[in-house]
C-alpha cells in the first residue's frame, strides 16, 4: 500500500512515515515548508512530492496537519481525491476535523482517528488509539484499521467524534492545564533550580509532566484549550477546588484536610482497579526520567 502523508515533515508526520516504512508500506510525503520537507525526505529516505502528485499516486492519504490549517488543506486536496480513496486524519480534536472531511471529501472513504501518544513513542505497541466512525462505510474502514493496529499491539477504542472531544477535555485539556499552571507556579516561586537537585519521586514525576507539556507546540495546546468542549467549566471547577484546598492549608484545618483526602482515596480505589499500584508505577516512571 502507498500512503501519502500530508504534513510529512512534522513530528507526527515523520513518526507515521517511519512506522509505515518499517511495516513494509510505501510512503510519499508532502507539505508546505519546502526546506523542512526536503530535510525530512532525506532523513526518512522517502519520496517527496507536491500535494497533488502525492495524492494521485496514493492508496491512502494521512492528514497530519494542525487544526488551524485543517480546513484549508482539506479544501485544497478535495478536487484531487479519487472516489473511494481512503483519507485518515490524526488531529487531537475530532468533531471539527470529521465534519470538515464530510463537507469537502464527498466520495472518499474517510475516518477520524486520534493516536493518544506523541512522537517519542517507540512503536504502536501498548499505545491507545481512538477511531471515530460516523457511518456504516466508516465503521467498515474502522474495523480494518482496528485489526491492522491491534495486530501490532495497539489498543483501540471506538466512539463518536463528540464523545471523543468530551473525554479529551479531561484527558488532554485538564492534564495540560494543570501542567502549564504548575510550570508557571514553579518558575514564579524562583525555586526551580534549587529544588531539582533535591527533588523526590513525586516532584520528579511532576517535573516530567510539566516539561513534557511546556516543551511542545504552544499553538496546538492553545487550540485544545480553546476548542475542546466545556474547558471553561472544567477549569472553573479546578479553580474552585484549588481555592478550597488552599484555604484548608491557610487555616491549618488538619482534620478536614485528612477527611477530604480519605474521601478521595476511597473514591479512586472504587473507580480504579489498579489504584494500589500507583505508588510503584510512579517510581517506575521516575526511574525512566
Amino acid at each position: 500500500m502507498k500512503v501519502a502523508i500530508i504534513g510529512g515533515s512534522g513530528k507526527m508526520g515523520r513518526w507515521f512515515a517511519r512506522f509505515l516504512l518499517q511495516d513494509g508500506q510505501e510512503v510519499v510525503i508532502c507539505g508546505r515548508n519546502e526546506k523542512k520537507l526536503r530535510a525530512a525526505g532525506r532523513e526518512l529516505e522517502v519520496k517527496v512530492a507536491s500535494m497533488v502528485d502525492a495524492i494521485q499516486v496514493a492508496d491512502a492519504v494521512l492528514l497530519s496537519v494542525s487544526v488551524e490549517s485543517f480546513e484549508e488543506v482539506v479544501a485544497q486536496i478535495s478536487p484531487h481525491i479519487s472516489p473511494g480513496q481512503v483519507v485518515v486524519d490524526i488531529t487531537s480534536l475530532k468533531v471539527f476535523p470529521v465534519a470538515t472531511m464530510h463537507k469537502y471529501l464527498k466520495g472518499a472513504r474517510m475516518l477520524g482517528t486520534h493516536p493518544l501518544f506523541g512522537p517519542g513513542a517507540a512503536n504502536v505497541a501498548n499505545q491507545n488509539f481512538v477511531l471515530t466512525p460516523t457511518s456504516d462505510g466508516e465503521r467498515t474502514l474502522a474495523q480494518k484499521v482496528r485489526e491492522y493496529l491491534e495486530a501490532r499491539g495497539a489498543r483501540i477504542s471506538l466512539m463518536t467524534p463528540a464523545e471523543h472531544d468530551e473525554k479529551m477535555a479531561v484527558v488532554l485539556g485538564l492534564a495540560h492545564f494543570i501542567a502549564i499552571i504548575s510550570a508557571d507556579t514553579l518558575i514564579n516561586t524562583d525555586r526551580l533550580k534549587q529544588t531539582e537537585a533535591v527533588g523526590g519521586i513525586t516532584y520528579k514525576v511532576l517535573l516530567t509532566l510539566v516539561e513534557s507539556v511546556v516543551s511542545e507546540n504552544p499553538e496546538l495546546y492553545a487550540s485544545l484549550q480553546m476548542t475542546l468542549p466545556d474547558m471553561v467549566g472544567i477549569e472553573a471547577v479546578f479553580h474552585r477546588k484549588v481555592t478550597e484546598w488552599a484555604d484548608l492549608v491557610k487555616n491549618k484545618n488538619r482534620p478536614e484536610f485528612i477527611r477530604r483526602m480519605n474521601v478521595l482515596k476511597d473514591k479512586l480505589r472504587e473507580d480504579s482497579p489498579d489504584f494500589g499500584q500507583a505508588y510503584q508505577n510512579m517510581y517506575r516512571l521516575a526511574a525512566e526520567r
